[in-house]
């Protein structure tokens, strides 16, 4: 007998089909905070460069949600506890902002909260993440900083450049609702160590080493940027992957040939004058314009291709 076909739901359909709708590019205006801890230095270029436009499907998208839905619920439990917990900056009423690097480089607190029962008189900063079973039996065992290096390597940096001593990390399993609580202590060599990665990354003009040349590594094989690392696949065409441009004060960028900077709208929109980064395209570099309006690259299939005056 031929099995039966699954059951077609076409509301379900349409509510995570609204997702995807809705969904941005991914390209954030700064480095983030909650990456700097990923090993992978090469993946972090790729993503202050917006090399690779993100697609997630409705369900994850729905999933990333429910994670920020939580937050409001770990607020309000904190409270329940005879906290004091702000969840935005009461000067600006606002989330929580932090920033370093000439403001290309930062992040939001989930919240700041001070009464914390195992310590009543300090700061906190917190931060509430939603775990699967398997991933929170692993936090449990091994606690954040070994379980969860790209948490704890956020909070370090919150703590830094808040100039708090001290992190609450709350967890959810999303299976069965149990809790699970850690205090941080801010260690300021690593703080220091990760700000020093992220000067590093946003400087770079050419993309860094990433952790394998094999594209069958884990980490590669999980990572967005694979295509573009290891297939050649080709990359988004905006301001940030043009040789012409470079990061500048106030997390701006500069236009070296119009000598104006540009916003966030103007780095996704690009230009006809965009070359892209050399390392970016997969091929040998075999001719270019004296002038700078072109360059002609020999790809891996043998066939010329010459990148400029293309529109964006």
């Amino acid at each position: 007998m031929a099995p039966l076909p699954k059951p077609h739901s076409p509301t379900v359909e349409a509510i995570l089909a609204a997702y995807e709708s809705d969904s941005r590019d991914g390209f954030r205006p700064h480095l983030g905070a909650s990456l700097i801890g990923k090993e992978c230095e090469r993946a972090l270029w790729f993503d202050f460069r917006w090399t690779t436009r993100s697609q997630f499907s409705g369900r994850m998208l729905r999933l990333f949600e429910t994670g920020q839905l939580e937050e409001n619920r770990f607020v309000r439990n904190l409270r329940r506890t005879g906290a004091t917990v702000l969840d935005v900056d009461p000067q600006t009423g606002r989330q929580w902002r932090v920033a370093a690097c000439d403001g290309h480089f930062g992040g939001s607190l989930d919240a700041a909260a001070v009464g914390i029962l195992e310590a009543p008189k300090t700061w906190h900063v917190c931060e509430f993440k939603t775990h699967n079973a398997s991933s929170f039996a692993e936090l449990r065992k091994e606690g954040v900083k070994k379980a969860k290096p790209q948490h704890y390597a956020q909070m370090q940096i919150y703590m830094h450049l808040t100039g708090m001593s001290r992190a609450l990390y709350l967890a959810v399993n999303k299976d069965c609702d149990d809790l699970y609580s850690e205090r941080v202590r801010a260690d300021e060599a690593e703080a220091l160590r990760l700000l020093a990665k992220a000067e590093r990354i946003i400087r770079a003009e050419r993309p860094p080493m990433g952790v394998s040349v094999d594209p069958s590594w884990y980490q590669c094989r999980m990572c967005n940027h694979h295509p573009v690392c290891h297939e050649g696949q080709s990359v988004e065409r905006n301001c940030r992957t043009c040789l012409h441009s470079t990061p500048a004060q106030h997390g701006l960028w500069v236009c070296s040939p119009i000598e104006r900077l540009l916003v966030i709208d103007e780095q996704k929109a690009g230009c006809t004058a965009h070359l892209f980064i050399p390392d970016l395209v997969a091929g040998e570099q075999v001719d270019a314009d004296p002038k700078g309006g072109w360059v002609e690259y020999r790809l891996r299939d043998g066939s010329l291709w010459r990148d400029g005056g293309m529109p964006c």
